[in-house]
């Protein structure tokens, strides 16, 4: 049975050349892929930022992925903000 207390929350905010690059997109199928749940989207600055709540190993796993992401992107900075889980999203998706 798993215990709410190995499940997370993070913000990420990923720097560098993040957008153009279907950044968001291959977030989205790599979340989906570990059974995360939250969102991503673009920031006018030019970086991508993201909000998930999941398993802690799935998020590490998400982050660690993060730190290179799609093909085409070239990661510079990942900024990795710890939360209190919420439960609050049901899948994970994709907003502006």
């Amino acid at each position: 049975m798993e215990n709410a207390g190995d499940r997370v929350r993070v913000h990420v905010k990923i720097e560098g050349r993040v957008q153009g690059v279907f950044f968001r997109a291959a977030t989205h199928d790599q979340a989906n892929r570990l059974g995360v749940k939250g969102w991503v989207r673009n920031c006018p600055d030019g970086a991508v930022e993201l909000v998930a709540e999941g398993k802690k190993k799935s998020i590490d796993d998400l982050i660690a992925w993060c730190r290179h992401g799609p093909p085409g992107a070239h990661v510079r900075d990942v900024q990795v903000q710890w939360q209190e889980f919420k439960d609050e999203f049901s899948a994970f998706r994709i907003t502006r």
